[in-house]
């Protein structure tokens, strides 16, 4: 069949939120040659200006329902038709023009040529496209980092610092000694200063300018180059959860499976005599399936070709491909692929004829080669291997493979069985492949994936498939597939392909000689021979011959046939003899038998197998209309008419279906458009009379059609149906109705095919070949089309859809509800009006035929004559209403493919018919619209009535219906469909009330309004520049309604603005979408609320930020003021997030955390904030969000509160600025502060991280947390069918599970950045920070633009000083977050002009906030951004000078700038004191240049300050070079607190560092006395200030805690006054501070473990509590004691001591200076020796620290000077006798310790140790400054004395060291046997030297020379005697002690003692005389 012209349309219709295609059949376009159409606009004009204004508007009942209608409750919405007519945008042009109505070209229709595959077009004509799609985007994260290009970096100074810090090298850190002097000289500092360099100064400060052009220059400096879109920086809406997304189907194209090319290199033999010809086809061994068409290749050398020239003269190029592209579905190891061989036709059989090819070596024969696919060579050899595992053939290496050995074909075992059989064995090692004799061959093939777009590729059909540049280039053939299991595709390509298998012949009873038989086959158009058609090969005559008379055939003979067969079409099969002998006169061929197939009989194509008897005579004239079984008169048939000859038939059609119930209704379908009568079919012969009885059982016999075929002929199947329902056929003069049959078939064919490809299926369960159905293929059939015999009478408009003018028969076989039949349709009319009783006189939203109405199916109007052609959208949505039981189920599963039909049906039906300029109203008849308003209800009412029982269905039909309703707004009356939106919510709300579950039904109801509110005119369906105040009058004249004013009034009203801002009745009317959405947030939102609403917020937040997301995104909306009026339908959300303050997330944790000021900075509020607080320096919130109690069960997650805070900020971004001033003027006092407190929030969440905390995350996967979306789902899970996967897979996301409440971490970021990489790119990450700082910077900008309207608004009201402290505290805290340079330019700006209008709220009230302020401004003068420090130090000038004008003197700045500089050199980590000092310049520049001041002490005054102010940075410079050096940093924190003794407030501070730091170390007894000190010091201050009698007296008080703390006492009255303005102005500095820092230090002495320390506190802290009557507070101290008590007993480690000594002049200052340090209990010598020496070796080297090992008095001379040197010696507290009495617990021995001890040994010639005799001790003591513990760790020794101890002394000590051993083990309680036992063993079992019996013969055998020694020796002697009772006293407690065992132990001990004892008995008895001489004369005295 040769290629015919053709030429192949798309058409592309683009509509609103539509998408049709249309498909035309395959037969029906043979005929039908189109032409390009050309690009046609077709634009609609505005909508027809009604005469009368919508009812809302004239409704006198409007103002009572204004504000009173509850959420819950729909309001009746606005006629939007009337509206827009009545308000129609005048004719110039404007940027709100676009908001009235929908744009003049919102239809267009576009038409493209498609591409077809092949370079000549198949036959017949593909079907044309038509589509209408929308313009509308997803907004994805591709998009969103598409805008988010191009974005300026902001400079964040965290990240700045972060950069020099890389830059710099870890330089080791050198210990530089403290000055000789404590503070830097003025001389000095004023030197520094001016030698160092200002900032820029900024003009604008020394100028005198009005408050309002200050504001004014602000704001336009704030609106410069701002972001305009906001949503564009933060992460886009989850994709998951955007229900309203629908996947677009992809285009219907031709099935291919994985696809690999095969190319044959070569072949070659041993000998090459003879041509040999290949194929190639694949196998599936499991499926026993050939699964592949042959592929014939020919790789004969030129000369082998030669000797077939004169038999082909002339070959087809198509034969002369090598390579192959194979298709394979389903892939698997049992594929084979399957290689045979054949040669030309010889004389012998197969083995005979193989043998010069065979090997005849047993070693080769008994070889196997494993390759990777079979091979099998026939017509002689064969060879096979094993199919290899590569089930994926999409992927794998190329391989190329040499196959060196085949395997000889076995003449009988030619079939495929066999080859199966074979194949199988090649799976397993068999005998049965041994014994196979291989045949040596080479043949090399590659075999690759096959590339995506190959060049010269013929497709099957033997086409050219681009690209294919050259068409003399050897081409690639495409084998066709035929899979192994079904494929459910359908056609979408021509094709019409028949493939023939001869299978075997019988002629063994056929006479005469037939040995060598071939079969001729030809396709026959007709009888004569010149009608045989050519088939696919180059010759019609295809060969298969054997050498026997009963062959096998393995041929494939493949045909492309016309698509219009015939009767006459049959396949002949001729049999010939060949003779192998050349013979004269004898012929080549003689046939010796024929038969045949008729290929069509009664309308359908003949497949599968045939057993066929043989002719042996030319079949006779007119054979070919019958079968070879019909015995014919006169013929000779071969075996008596057996069938001898076998055969196999099958097609690969797209035309021919091939099943007998398609084949029949398609045949019958034919019959009607030829109109045929009468036509047999099988047995039955169709008539006009029984036509529709047959073609309403074709069609619902289609049910049993196999699924496989119904798919593939899906599109024609469709479109027949739908033709049937649309253009009804005329039989016999009358119209059979068959829309009623159609519609049934089609649902069930559709939920059919559904339920069987469950797997083929979007996210909204709708079958893609259904959808790609409608969206590409369905077109509306046209009657310039059809061919069949319709009416052409007129139909009546408004008549039910059953009713046709010339048809009474069968009017109930379409409607059952009406009862009999009429006679005339006016009857059928009157009938349905009578009974029905329709009353027209009113709109059906209020009578009985609205949706649920009794009657609402089938009101008509009366009203008749228009067209014939049913519409098809009318005729679904009748048979829909009217369907029942089954047929009524299987469309509600399949709604959205019915209901998607109908909105293309109405969108083609308007364009087609030029309607799209009519009026909307007009568009469409009555009937239909009450039909879809029926229906609508119907459906409304099965969600509402089954959502718990059929969860998926209902599912299912809820968005099936939104997307439907979403259609309809671009296609009907607005109004209505807002009505159809109504009821759909009452019905919903009706069930709520007794739902069991009312959680489904709000999350059905969710996601419903989100799908209709995606609309692509969203905003103009809300109206959003209508007024919230109904016109005057209710017929407004001419001028009003075309008037641009009434649309585009002042957006503020007469009424006041507030129902603008509230969800009230007004405004759901107007602006109707937005009001729901928002009814739905503000209900979820309500933790009372039914079902526990506020767990759906996630999808309602989402709906609402996916919606903002697409306004940010549309080029429509980028005009300010349109911007404005899209902010409108918004306005209820900043209230509704103001009620919800206390619900969303704690972000201000985090900000503390990150905010380096204020993580331990004492501001004035510090003693307020920590009196209530346990935890040490815990700074409480400033702000903290009210209502903290109820944030627990209702608390939204941190990644919910963000987005939703992120709309907030939207709104007030894009707001009209005149009417949030106007809003906020309608606020109290505490709905502002409410709306500050929300403000704050958004300042911590969105505080930028920086980029290092990116990089750091850039190790996790990002994922949402589960957060609410988890709670949400762990409700409804099991009751909402389609989400659960969802839900499954985002509670699989979150690395952190669902931690609702958890802080903000640092180093999980709970905003999402698309992505689902773990390792991120270098520029990603940078990307990243530049978005992340835009969004902080934004966000912070547009939190300052509401200060700015808040300031503007209260500055006239007397809401003023209630208001402007609470914006201060938001700046304040926008200030200490990590913000961009470009935010802090504007937000020092804002604070200026501030201070400037209300001077008093700093220096009058509120000292707190100049703390604060102070405290900011001074961090950013440290900054290394110039810009920011320039600003700070403007602002920082200027706060002084406002000071300096209100009291000629700014004390108070003063005072808190220097505490603010303390603090920040304290604490801050960053802090740069040479950036710090350029800034002090800039003040002091500004003070030179202020000419204003220049005859005022300003000047003067501040220098002064600033020089103070460099004098501690100079001591900041030295702190930074200690922060390793923990003890020389406390020191120089302690120097500086020393330098401020006349500063309370200051050295306040600088002891708060202190203990801060110390608490950062664990040492909290050191940090408790800090508190102490701080205490003792407002006690002192607070006792000149007043005399209370429960407060403390002064530092007195506190002696018994700390003899130290008397340094605290206040220096005379004449030098410093408490009075005095600036000091002693905290709020510390008050009797609640007091306590605040009292009960800081209990608990600091708490974790110290000095629990008698803490009753001395509570000492001072109980008299105030008492005289307070405060009961609670007394209950908690007294329970806090009574634990403290408790605690004392316990196992208790203090301090240990030890004495360092510095030698060397490397430590400067240190240089010979000795120092007590105390180091955690159990610290050992070594440990704190190498925590000294490593830490000096890292500042001076390794080589030059040296540790002095003894304890001895060190030779300066004798050291090195260029080593430094470091002695440490264990000391112990020291006590004297008198101190023993008093220090008797352990805690006594270790509080309040001054002297220490440490004992040297050493003899007089230099040695530590030797004989007792020569054995010298030096005790050493020394006294510190200050008493242990204090408020530094190492304290100076002021005081050294040195005991030399003699010999004899030494004794002594040992002894009573030795008794004093025995006493306790003896009086020990419990007795400790082992001890006690160990003691005695060390004092009588001793053998040893210097056992007590050696010091004894030492000590006591001679009277001493020296007098000196008598009392020492007597003392001895005394000791001894002592010992020997103490011994005695020992065993005798043994001996009760010790078990029978241990008796001849003690026996043993005993023994020892009594030898001791007698060998000190003459020792110790000896006295000395001298000592006694004087005795009697005493004595005499004493008698007298």
């Amino acid at each position: 069949m040769h290629p015919q012209t053709q030429v192949t349309l798309y058409f592309i219709y683009v509509i609103t939120h539509l998408d049709i295609f249309l498909q035309l059949d395959f037969i029906d376009l043979i005929e039908h040659i189109y032409t390009v159409y050309v690009f046609l606009l077709l634009r609609t004009v505005a909508a027809e200006v009604r005469k009368q204004v919508s009812r809302e508007y004239g409704s006198p009942q409007l103002s009572k329902k204004r504000g009173c209608l509850p959420l819950t409750e729909v309001v009746e919405p606005v006629d939007f038709e009337e509206y827009v007519s009545s308000h129609a945008p005048g004719v110039e042009p404007s940027p709100l023009r676009q908001l009235m109505e929908f744009p003049q070209d919102d239809l267009e229709l576009l038409q493209l040529d498609k591409e077809c595959t092949t370079l000549e077009p198949p036959l017949p004509e593909e079907e044309e496209y038509q589509r209408y799609s929308t313009i509308y985007t997803p907004h994805s994260s591709e998009r969103q980092r598409e805008r988010q290009r191009g974005l300026v970096k902001q400079t964040f100074e965290m990240d700045e610092v972060a950069e020099r810090q890389d830059d710099q090298d870890d330089a080791k850190r050198r210990s530089v000694s403290l000055d000789e002097t404590p503070r830097g000289s003025w001389a000095s500092s004023i030197f520094d200063l001016k030698n160092s360099s200002p900032d820029a100064l900024l003009p604008s400060v020394l100028e005198r300018t009005a408050a309002e052009d200050m504001d004014r220059r602000n704001t336009e400096a704030r609106l410069q180059g701002r972001h305009s879109d906001l949503l564009g920086l933060y992460a886009p809406p989850d994709e998951d959860e955007a229900v309203e997304r629908c996947s677009v189907p992809e285009v219907p194209k031709e099935h291919y499976g994985q696809r690999i090319m095969v190319k044959c290199l070569s072949l070659k033999f041993e000998i090459e005599i003879e041509p040999i010809f290949g194929t190639l086809a694949l196998y599936d061994v499991k499926e026993k399936k050939k699964i592949s068409e042959n592929f014939y290749f020919d790789l004969n050398s030129d000369q082998m070709k030669g000797l077939l020239k004169p038999h082909t003269p002339h070959a087809a190029i198509s034969t002369l491909a090598r390579s192959a592209i194979f298709s394979i579905t389903y892939p698997s190891a049992d594929i084979f692929l399957v290689i045979k061989l054949e040669k030309v036709l010889q004389q012998g059989d197969i083995g005979e004829c193989c043998e010069p090819y065979m090997v005849m070596k047993e070693s080769d024969s008994s070889k196997v080669m494993e390759q990777k696919f079979a091979v099998i060579f026939t017509k002689g050899f064969e060879r096979m291997s094993v199919g290899d595992d590569m089930c994926n053939f999409a992927t794998f290496r190329p391989a190329t493979l040499t196959v060196t050995n085949f395997f000889k074909q076995e003449g009988d075992r030619m079939s495929d069985e066999d080859l199966y059989k074979f194949l199988a064995d090649m799976r397993r090692p068999s005998s049965v492949l041994r014994r196979l004799r291989p045949v040596t061959a080479q043949l090399k093939i590659d075999i690759s994936p096959a590339p995506d777009s190959p060049h010269y590729c013929l497709s099957p059909e033997l086409l050219h498939a681009k690209p294919y540049p050259d068409l003399r280039v050897r081409p690639t053939k495409e084998v066709l597939e035929f899979p192994a299991r079904y494929v459910y595709t359908p056609h979408t390509t021509y094709r019409n392909l028949l493939y023939v298998y001869p299978k075997s012949l019988n002629f063994s009873s056929r006479q005469g000689s037939v040995r060598n038989i071939a079969v001729k086959v030809q396709f026959m158009a007709g009888e004569d021979l010149s009608q045989a058609l050519p088939v696919s090969h180059s010759s019609e005559i295809l060969y298969n011959i054997f050498l026997e008379e009963s062959p096998e055939f393995y041929e494939e003979i493949k045909m492309k046939i016309p698509a219009n067969l015939t009767d006459n079409h049959h396949l002949l099969f001729t049999f010939y003899h060949i003779s192998c002998q050349t013979k004269q006169n004898t012929p080549l061929e003689t046939p010796v038998g024929y038969t045949w197939i008729p290929l069509m009989q009664h309308g359908r194509l003949r497949t599968g197998s045939f057993s066929l008897p043989v002719s042996v005579e030319k079949p006779p004239p007119s054979y070919s209309v019958l079968t070879p079984d019909v015995s014919l008169p006169g013929m000779k048939w071969v075996d008596n008419h057996k069938g001898v000859f076998n055969v196999e038939v099958t097609a690969a059609s797209s035309v021919h279906t091939q099943d007998p119930h398609l084949d029949k209704f398609f045949t019958l379908v034919y019959v009607l458009e030829e109109y045929s009568f009468p036509f047999r079919l099988k047995d039955v012969i169709i008539t006009e009379a029984n036509m529709e009885g047959e073609l309403k059982t074709s069609m619902a016999a289609l049910r049993g059609a196999l699924l496989d075929t119904c798919v593939r002929f899906l599109h024609q199947l469709l479109s027949k149906l739908i033709q049937l329902i649309v253009y009804p056929p005329v039989i016999a003069g009358q119209i059979v109705n068959l829309g009623r049959a159609a519609f049934e078939a089609m649902a069930l064919l559709v939920n059919q095919v559904h339920k069987n490809l469950e797997g083929n299926q979007d996210q909204h369960s709708r079958n893609n070949l259904l959808a790609s159905y409608i969206h590409y293929c369905f077109r509306l059939p046209t009657s310039y089309e059809m061919t069949m015999q319709y009416a052409t009478l007129s139909r009546a408009t408004a008549r039910p859809s059953s009713l046709h003018l010339s048809r009474s028969k069968s009017i109930s076989n379409s409607n059952p509800d009406l009862a009999s039949t009429p006679v005339t349709p006016d009857e059928e009319v009157q009938r349905i009006m009578g009974s029905k009783g329709i009353d027209r006189s009113h709109s059906w939203v209020n009578s009985a035929y609205a949706p649920g109405g009794s009657r609402s199916v089938l009101r008509r109007n009366p009203n008749s004559s228009c067209e014939l052609k049913q519409l098809l959208h009318e005729e679904l949505a009748l048979q829909w209403v009217v369907s029942t039981s089954t047929v009524r189920e299987a469309t509600l599963q399949q709604a959205w493919f019915f209901f998607q039909l109908m909105t293309k049906s109405m969108a083609h039906h308007l364009f087609l018919n030029s309607k799209l300029e009519v009026p909307r109203r007009q568009r469409f008849p009555d009937r239909f619209v009450d039909d879809i308003a029926a229906l609508v209800c119907a459906i409304s009412a099965d969600i509402a009535s089954r959502y718990h029982k059929d969860v998926e269905l209902v599912e299912r039909l809820n968005s099936s219906l939104a997307f439907f309703l979403n259609d309809l707004l671009s296609l009907m009356d607005r109004g209505f469909v807002f009505n159809l939106i109504r009821s759909y919510y009452k019905q919903i709300a009706n069930k709520l009330h007794t739902a069991q579950n009312p959680s489904t039904l709000n999350a059905l109801r969710m996601d419903f309004i989100r799908i209709v509110c995606s609309h692509e005119h969203y905003v103009i369906l809300n109206l959003p520049c209508s007024t919230l105040s109904p016109p005057a009058s209710p017929s407004p004249s001419t001028s009003s309604t075309t008037s641009q004013s009434s649309a585009f009034s002042s957006m503020v009203q007469d009424q006041g603005v507030a129902t603008m801002f509230e969800l009230s009745v007004p405004f759901r009317q107007q602006h109707f979408l937005s009001g729901l959405l928002l009814s739905e947030l503000s209900l979820m939102l309500d933790p009372d609320g039914e079902g526990k609403s506020f767990l759906f917020f996630l999808f309602a937040i989402s709906a609402v930020h996916s919606l903002l997301c697409s306004h940010d995104a549309d080029p429509r909306y980028v005009d300010p003021q349109v911007r404005a009026h899209v902010a409108q339908l918004y306005l209820p959300l900043i209230p509704i997030v103001m009620e919800t303050l206390h619900q969303l997330h704690d972000f201000s944790a985090y900000a503390d955390d990150a905010d380096p000021d204020s993580s331990n900075t004492i501001s004035q509020s510090v003693a307020m904030a920590i009196a209530g607080s346990p935890l040490p320096h815990a700074k409480a919130s400033s702000f903290a969000l009210p209502i903290v109690a109820g944030r627990q069960s209702n608390s939204l997650s941190a990644e919910c509160s963000r987005t939703l805070l992120v709309c907030f900020l939207w709104v007030l971004k894009n707001a009209d600025a005149a009417l949030l001033e106007g809003w906020v003027s309608d606020l109290s006092v505490l709905q502002i502060n409410r709306l500050l407190d929300l403000l704050h929030l958004c300042v911590s969440c969105f505080e930028y991280k920086g980029r290092k905390t990116l990089e750091r995350i850039n190790s996790l996967t990002f994922k949402k947390s589960q957060d609410m979306k988890a709670r949400l789902e762990e409700a409804i899970l099991g009751t909402i069918g389609a989400r659960q996967e969802m839900v499954r897979r985002c509670r699989e996301r979150s690395p952190y599970g669902s931690q609702e409440n958890v802080r903000w971490r640092k180093n999980v970021t709970h905003w999402r950045q698309n992505t689902d990489r773990v390792d991120k790119t270098k520029a990603e990450v940078e990307q990243e920070s530049v978005v992340d700082g835009n969004l902080a910077t934004e966000a912070s900008l547009i939190v300052l633009d509401t200060l700015e309207i808040i300031v503007k608004t209260v500055v006239a009201s007397e809401l003023k000083e209630s208001v402007l402290g609470g914006v201060l505290r938001v700046l304040l805290h926008s200030m200490a977050g990590n913000q961009s340079a470009l935010f802090l330019q504007h937000c020092f700006t804002t604070q200026r002009a501030l201070v400037y209008k209300f001077p008093e709220m700093l220096f009058e009230e509120d000292t707190e906030l100049c703390a604060d302020l102070c405290l900011r401004l001074l961090r950013h003068c440290s900054s290394s951004v110039g810009s920011v420090r320039s600003h700070a130090s403007a602002s920082l000038y200027l706060l002084m000078k406002q000071n300096f004008e209100i009291g000629n003197n700014f004390a108070r700045v003063k005072m808190q700038v220097t505490m603010s500089l303390s603090s920040l050199v304290g604490l801050s980590q960053n802090f740069n004191e040479e950036h710090l000092r350029r800034s002090l310049k800039t003040i002091l520049t500004y003070a030179e240049e202020d000419m204003g001041l220049r005859d005022t002490p300003f000047r003067e005054q501040v220098q002064d300050l600033v020089f103070n102010l460099h004098m501690i940075l100079t001591d900041t410079v030295k702190m930074k070079e200690h922060q390793q050096d923990p003890e020389m940093l406390i020191d120089l924190m302690y120097r500086i607190a020393k330098g401020y003794q006349n500063s309370p407030d200051l050295r306040l501070t600088w002891l708060q560092n202190m203990a801060g730091k110390h608490s950062e170390r664990g040492n909290h007894a050191e940090a408790a006395h800090c508190l102490v000190h701080s205490a003792a010091l407002v006690a002192e201050y607070l006792s000149m200030l007043e005399d209370c009698r429960y407060l403390p007296v002064g530092c007195v008080t506190f002696q018994n805690m700390s003899s130290n703390v008397l340094e605290e006492s206040a220096v005379s009255d004449d030098i410093l006054s408490p009075e005095e303005e600036g000091i002693c102005a905290g709020k510390y500095f008050s009797e609640s501070g007091l306590v605040g820092l009292l009960e800081q230090a209990a608990a600091s002495f708490n974790m110290a473990a000095m629990y008698e320390a803490i009753n001395e506190v509570y000492k001072i802290l109980l008299p105030i509590h008492e005289a307070n009557r405060d009961f609670k507070k007394l209950a908690t101290v007294h329970g806090k004691l009574q634990d403290a008590f408790n605690k004392v007993y316990n196992q208790r480690m203090f301090g240990t001591y030890f004495r360092v000594g510095f030698y060397g002049c490397r430590f400067g200052d240190l240089d010979d200076q000795e120092f007590v340090y105390k180091e955690p209990s159990i610290t050992k010598l070594a440990e704190i020796s190498h925590r000294l020496e490593e830490f000096y070796s890292e500042s001076f080297g390794d080589e030059v620290v040296e540790i002095i090992k003894d304890s001895s008095p060190v030779d300066k001379t004798k050291l090195d000077l260029n080593k430094a040197y470091l002695q440490i010696t264990y000391v112990e507290p020291y006590f004297d006798t008198y101190e023993l009495k008093e220090r008797i617990t352990y805690f006594d021995k270790n509080y309040n310790l001054r002297t220490f001890m440490y004992c040297t040994p050493f003899t007089l010639d230099g040695r530590a140790h030797g004989d007792l005799h020569e054995q010298y001790k030096r005790k050493t003591i020394l006294t510190t400054s200050h008493a242990f513990p204090y408020i530094k760790t190492r304290i100076n020794v002021i005081h050294k004395e040195e005991i030399i101890l003699v010999p004899i002394e030494v004794a002594i000590e040992d002894m009573q060291k030795k008794t004093q051993e025995l006493a306790f083990a003896t009086n020990q309680d419990p007795a400790d046997s082992k001890m006690l036992q160990m003691v005695l063993q060390g004092c009588v079992g001793t053998t040893v030297n210097q056992g007590p019996l050696e010091v004894a013969q030492v000590f006591l055998s001679d009277i001493p020379d020296d007098p000196k020694l008598f009392r020492h020796h007597n003392k001895l002697r005394l000791c001894f005697k002592d010992f020997s009772k103490r011994c005695e006293d020992a065993l005798r407690k043994n001996k009760a002690l010790i078990g029978p065992d241990q008796k001849e132990y003690h026996r043993e001990l005993e023994r020892n003692y009594n030898k001791l004892k007698e060998a000190l008995g003459p020792l110790i008895n000896r006295k000395i005389p001298q000592l006694y001489r004087t005795l009697p004369a005493q004595a005499a005295q004493t008698q007298r």
